[in-house]
Formats: C-alpha cells, sequence, structure tokens
C-alpha cells in the first residue's frame, strides 16, 4: 500500500504464517531527506542485557533469511538484532529508483545504530551486508567488537593479486545490467537460482512476502547497480578507506563461506590474508549450501557463530 505519495509499505498480511517467522516485529524511524522519515523494521530476540550481534541481510532477501539462526544464538545469551534494509522486508519502500544508493542504504544502517544505541556489536554480514556492514564498521569502529563474514565481499576494483582475478566477472556485469534494465524480477526465483536445493514453495513464498508488486521492488534492483564495478562508481572511495581500517583490525575476524557459492568464494581468502584479526581463527566452510548459506544451513551457521562468540565473549 502506498502510505505517502511515492513511499510503499507491504501490507502485513503478506508476513502472516510465514513458516519459522514468528518474531515480534520492532520499527524506529530513518531520515529519507527530501522523502521524510521512513519507517525501518527489525527483530530484537534474547536478552536485552547481551552481547549484541548484528545480522545484516542482502539482496533480494530479508529478516525472514536468519529465521534458522536467531532461537539459537538468542538462546545462548546473546542479544540478536535483524534488520531490514530500506526498501527490502518490512521495512518503507521508496518507489523511485533515484531514491537509493549505495552511500544511502549505509547512512540508513548508521542512523538505524544510533537510534538503537548499539555498541560492542558483532557483525554477520552477507552478500551485500558485508558491503553495507563493513562501510559501517570502518566509520564507527568503537561499536564494533567482531565480525563473522559468511559468502560476502567488500570491491574496490582492485587488480590481482590484491584483489579478486577476474572481478568483475561477466556474470556480475550481466546481472547488473539486468537490474538496470528491468521495473520487476521475480524474487523468489533469483533466491532459488542461488541454492544448492530448491527450497519449499512455502519458503520462497516467505521471499516473495516483501514485494507484491513490481512498484516495491524499486530499492532491490538499484542496490544490485551500486556494485562498485569501475573507477567512476560512488562508494569507492569508502570502500577503499574501509579496507585501511580492515587491514589494521585486530579484533576477531571470522570467515564462514559456503562450499557452494561461486560468486563470492574467492573473498574469503582475501578477508583471511588483509584482516589481521583473521589470524588464528578457526575459518570454517559450511558444506552443501549455495548463496544463501542461512536459508540451506543455518543451523550449521549459528553453531559455527555461537562459538566463535563464546571465545571471544569477556
Amino acid at each position: 500500500m502506498e502510505i505517502r505519495p511515492g513511499i510503499y509499505r507491504t501490507p502485513d498480511a503478506r508476513f502472516i504464517g510465514l513458516p519459522g517467522y514468528d518474531f515480534q516485529p520492532h520499527y524506529v524511524d530513518v531520515s529519507g531527506g527530501p522523502l521524510g522519515a521512513l519507517r525501518m523494521h527489525y527483530l530484537d530476540e534474547g536478552p536485552r542485557d547481551g552481547p549484541v550481534v548484528l545480522m545484516l541481510h542482502g539482496n533480494p532477501t530479508w529478516s525472514f533469511l536468519y529465521r534458522h539462526m536467531i532461537g539459537p544464538v538468542a538462546a545462548a545469551g546473546y542479544r540478536v538484532i535483524v534488520p531490514d534494509m530500506i526498501g527490502f522486508g518490512r521495512s518503507d519502500k521508496p518507489a523511485a529508483r533515484t531514491a537509493y544508493s549505495y552511500d544511502r542504504f549505509v547512512d540508513w544502517m548508521a542512523q538505524f545504530v544510533r537510534a538503537l544505541d548499539l555498541k560492542g556489536m558483532t557483525l554477520v554480514c552477507q552478500d551485500w551486508g558485508g558491503p553495507i556492514g563493513l562501510r559501517l564498521l570502518s566509520e564507527m569502529p568503537k561499536r564494533f567488537g567482531a565480525v563473522l563474514a559468511t559468502n560476502t565481499l567488500l570491491p574496490n576494483c582492485e587488480p590481482p593479486p590484491s584483489g579478486v582475478p577476474g572481478w568483475p566477472s561477466e556474470a556480475i556485469l550481466a546481472w547488473i545490467d539486468t537490474c538496470r534494465t528491468s521495473d520487476g524480477l521475480p524474487t523468489a526465483e533469483i533466491f532459488a537460482r542461488a541454492t544448492v536445493r530448491r527450497p519449499a514453495d512455502e519458503i520462497l513464498a516467505g521471499y516473495d512476502a516483501p514485494f507484491p508488486a513490481p512498484a516495491y521492488q524499486a530499492g532491490m534492483l538499484q542496490i544490485t547497480c551500486g556494485i562498485p564495478v569501475n573507477e567512476d562508481a560512488e562508494g569507492l572511495d569508502a570502500n577503499r578507506a574501509a579496507w585501511r581500517l580492515l587491514e589494521g583490525w585486530t579484533k576477531p575476524f571470522l570467515t564462514a563461506f559456503s562450499d557452494s557459492d561461486p560468486s563470492t568464494a574467492a573473498w574469503a581468502d582475501i578477508f583471511r590474508r588483509r584482516v589481521p584479526g583473521a589470524n588464528g581463527q578457526s575459518h570454517t566452510v559450511i558444506p552443501e549450501a549455495g548463496h544463501f548459506v542461512q536459508e540451506e544451513q543455518g543451523a550449521a551457521l549459528a553453531t559455527a557463530l555461537i562459538a566463535f562468540l563464546n571465545s571471544n565473549r569477556p
């Protein structure tokens, strides 16, 4: 439904009865500049005085992606915060693609962190959760205490050997072009193509839920166009600044990539080589999972995360 001109909000009925997703919704307003206030949805589970774990999703997903992990991590004594980015999930969705940019996604998440005054966080990031979350860490490093990166990246157009050979790949460029020229895409099918085993229809319906019509998909389409693939890209300088901070980051940094995601596989080694905090960590590969490891092997990833959290808990 259009709550005011140019701002869509997915009806609550779309989120009723989703499998494994019975969490209480929470909301906070962030500034959309000339768009006015935008409502951002998040989950907040576990003890309020527990160490904070911030789980960031990517594209085209939302907090539903983390439903297998939230309960076990909260039961282990951690406060689990899982926001939906603006344009995704139960958060507001500006209809104009010009409302979205890489820098705006980072700014909206920074506003969210400040609004909740989150500190001592462990960042869990996948897909776009990495570029956004690691940028966030570089801009407010004192609020973060550790990172678990899974199936993500932080591109800055470096040539080999410091960067990823063949970046950007033809597949990445084709995906950007598809999103640039499309008015709407089948979210569930995009999701299913990046898994090892196709999820059940009721699960795929959960990924379709935020987008009842193409008008709701502007953020989903435009975020892909923000991938830094050339020297003129928005956010490239900020990504390079983030790498400078990460190359001096001595706090714990764990990689837990899946075994079947060729689009990000090379980045696990880059993080392990370039981030000092990755030295001596129990890095792992999660078997039998594609890009969306939280969906296919959420329990295994939660186990790795809890072990990491417990090993670094004061």
